[in-house]
C-alpha cells in the first residue's frame, strides 16, 4: 500500500469546488431514498385509521403539497438570476441568504436534531427487520412452537460497523451509486409487499376494511382520535425530504439551471413514490382490514412464504443503509466545513491521503474525517441501544419539524425571491396550505406525544429483546 499526493481537479463551478456531475437520475435516486423508507409498509395501518375515504384521499393531498412546496425551495437554490445567481449549497444557506441570521439558526437547528433523529431511527427499523428474519426462520424451524425472543443490540451493531465503513466516503455526490442501489432495494420490499396483499385479498375473496376505519367500540373513542392524529402524521411525513432538498440539488451539474433538473426529478419520483404508497397501503388494508399491522414485513402480517418475507426484509436493510449515508453525509458535511474553518492549518483536519491498494484502486482518507465520523456512527447506535423506542420520540421530531421544514420556509423564502405581493390571491392560498399543515403538524406531535408517554410506562434502558 502506498500514500500519494492528492491531484487537485483542473475543472470548477463557479462557486470554485469541483464540477459537480449529478444528473436527473441521480437527483430521482436521492429523493426516492430519501422519500420511500420502511415505513411505506406502516401505510395500510394508518388507512386502517383513516378508512377508505380518507386514508387514499390524504395520501394525494400530500403528496400535491410535498410536489409543490419541494419545487418552490428548488427555486431557491441560486439567490436572483436561477441559472447565474449565488448558490445556497445547503437548506441553511438558503435561508440565511433570503430570511435572514435569525431564521437561519432556528432552521439548521430543527434541520439537524431531525437529521440525527432520522438516522436513530434507521439503526433501529433495520435491527428489526434483521430480527424478523431470525425469527421467521426459527418459527418455519419450530413450527410455529418457540417464541424465538431474540436480542436488537447484536444487529443494530452489525448497522453501526456497515455505516462505519460507508461513512469514509467523503462526500454527498460520491454516494450516488448507494443511492441508487438503496432505490431499486425500496422498490424491491414495497412490491413484495404489495405483492402478498394482492395474494391475501385474492385468497379472502373479498375486499376488507370500512369506509371510516376502524370503529368506536373497538377501540375508545379517545384511541380513536390518537391513532387518527399518528396516522396522520405518518402519512404527511412519508413525503418529507425537504430537509435534504438542496443538499442534493447542490450535487446537479449545470447547465441546465439546477432548478429545471431538480424539479423534474421531485415531479418523477414523487409521482413515483405515490403509486407505490396507495397500491401498498390500500391493498394491505384489503387484505387485513382493521386490523392491518404496523409493519406489513416485520409485524408477521404475513408467514409465507417465509424465504420471501426474508428476501423483501433484506431489501429493507440494505435500502436502510443507503438511507443513513443520504442524512448523514449533510451533517459530516456541515461539522466538518465548521472545523475546517477553524483550524485550517491543521494537517489533521485538512490534509487529504490518497491509499493505493494492490495499484489497482486508490481512496482519499483524511484523519479527521476518520475518528469523527466513526464517533457519530458509535453515538448513533449507542442512543439505539438506549431508546429501542426511539422511533416514536422521532415521530415527535418528525411532526414538530415538517411544518417549518417542508412547508413554512420554502413558502417564506419563495414569497421573498420572487417578491410575492402580500394579500394577493397567490399569498393568500400558499399562506392558507402553510396554515393547514402547521395544525396537521401540531395533531401529529399530540398523537407521538402520547405514544411515548405509553413508551416510559414499561421503559428499561438497553431492553430491546423482541
Amino acid at each position: 500500500m502506498a500514500v500519494l499526493p492528492v491531484n487537485d481537479s483542473a475543472s470548477f463551478d463557479d462557486d470554485g469546488r469541483p464540477k459537480r456531475t449529478g444528473t436527473f437520475w441521480t437527483a430521482s435516486a436521492h429523493i426516492i431514498t430519501a422519500v420511500i423508507g420502511s415505513g411505506v409498509l406502516s401505510l395500510a395501518w394508518a388507512i386502517a385509521q383513516l378508512g377508505w375515504i380518507a386514508g387514499p384521499s390524504v395520501m394525494l393531498l400530500f403528496a400535491f403539497i410535498g410536489y409543490y412546496t419541494s419545487c418552490l425551495l428548488a427555486d431557491c437554490y441560486r439567490s436572483g438570476d436561477p441559472v447565474n445567481g449565488k448558490r445556497n449549497q445547503t437548506y441553511m444557506h438558503a435561508v440565511r441568504s433570503l430570511l435572514g441570521e435569525t431564521q437561519m439558526v432556528a432552521c439548521g437547528v430543527m434541520q439537524y436534531i431531525n437529521m440525527i433523529g432520522i438516522m436513530i431511527g434507521y439503526t433501529i427499523a433495520s435491527s428489526i427487520s434483521m430480527m424478523a428474519i431470525k425469527r421467521s426462520n426459527c418459527f418455519h424451524s419450530s413450527g410455529g412452537k418457540n417464541p424465538c425472543h431474540i436480542s436488537s443490540n447484536p444487529f443494530m451493531l452489525s448497522f453501526g460497523v456497515v455505516e462505519i465503513i460507508l461513512s469514509q466516503i467523503p462526500n454527498f455526490d460520491q454516494i450516488w451509486w448507494l443511492s441508487t442501489v438503496a432505490a431499486i432495494m425500496s422498490f424491491t420490499y414495497s412490491t413484495i409487499g404489495l405483492s402478498l396483499g394482492v395474494a391475501q385479498v385474492a385468497e379472502n375473496g373479498s375486499f376488507k376494511g370500512t369506509l371510516s376505519g376502524i370503529s368506536v367500540g373497538t377501540i375508545t373513542q379517545t384511541e380513536k382520535i390518537w391513532r387518527s392524529f399518528q396516522a396522520l402524521g405518518d402519512i404527511a411525513f412519508a413525503y418529507s425530504f425537504a430537509i435534504v432538498l438542496i443538499e442534493v440539488q447542490d450535487t446537479i451539474r449545470c447547465p441546465p439551471s439546477e432548478a429545471k433538473t431538480m424539479k423534474k426529478a421531485i415531479g418523477f419520483s414523487i409521482a413515483l413514490t405515490t403509486i407505490f404508497y396507495v397500491l401498498c397501503g390500500s391493498m394491505g388494508y384489503a387484505a387485513f382490514g382493521n386490523t392491518a399491522p404496523g409493519n406489513l414485513l416485520t409485524g408477521f402480517g404475513f408467514y409465507n412464504p417465509f424465504w420471501l418475507l426474508d428476501i423483501a426484509n433484506v431489501a429493507i436493510v440494505i435500502h436502510l443503509i443507503g438511507a443513513y449515508q443520504v442524512f448523514s453525509q449533510p451533517v459530516y458535511a456541515f461539522v466538518e466545513k465548521k472545523v475546517a474553518q477553524a483550524w485550517p492549518d491543521s494537517m489533521i483536519i485538512t490534509k487529504e491521503y490518497k491509499l493505493s491498494f494492490f495499484s489497482s484502486r486508490s481512496y482519499n482518507i483524511n484523519l479527521f474525517r476518520l475518528v469523527w465520523r466513526t464517533l457519530f456512527v458509535c453515538f448513533t447506535t449507542i442512543v439505539s441501544m438506549l431508546l429501542p423506542f426511539f422511533n416514536d420520540i422521532v415521530g415527535i421530531i418528525g411532526a414538530l419539524q415538517f411544518w417549518p421544514m417542508t412547508v413554512y420556509f420554502p413558502v417564506q423564502m419563495y414569497i421573498v425571491q420572487k417578491k410575492v405581493p402580500k394579500w394577493s390571491v397567490k399569498w393568500i392560498c400558499i399562506q392558507t396550505m402553510s396554515m393547514g399543515c402547521l395544525l396537521v403538524s401540531l395533531a401529529a406531535a399530540v398523537g407521538s406525544i402520547n405514544g411515548v408517554m405509553l413508551d416510559l410506562k414499561v421503559y428499561k434502558p438497553f431492553k430491546t429483546m423482541y
